[in-house]
């Protein structure tokens, strides 16, 4: 797995502070236009994380763009058949689905969300 950036303790710091932009009173609304926490439960590891991506939304599919792939881990749980996934306050309710990844022949990954 690559190194940089993502491992750095700011990103931490980061995701914290999206998480509380997107449950924000005023700004929270326009924040979740474009970004959402989801929560899963890792494959190896049983933990419940929760995590904020970008995502885009048709209908009932959510796409997530997987920015710096080899320097995340997370989108690892959903390769091959996938697995569940809760995207949280997504219409104003938290909203199950079954995610599945792919990469393509140029490295972009790609979680794919199909709601319940």
């Amino acid at each position: 797995m690559a190194s940089g950036i993502f491992d750095s303790p700011i990103v931490s710091i980061v995701n914290k502070l999206f998480v509380g932009l997107i449950d924000a009173p005023v700004v929270g609304p326009f924040v979740r236009r474009g970004m959402i926490n989801i929560r899963y439960v890792g494959r190896r590891s049983g933990k419940t994380i929760e995590t904020p991506v970008g995502y885009r939304r048709s209908g009932d599919t959510v796409t997530i763009n997987v920015m710096s792939p080899d320097a995340k881990s997370w989108w690892r749980n959903f390769l091959g058949e996938g697995g569940p996934i809760t995207l949280l306050k997504l219409d104003g309710a938290d909203r199950a689905g079954h995610a599945v990844a792919d990469r393509d022949e140029n490295g972009r990954v790609k979680v794919t969300v199909q709601l319940d």
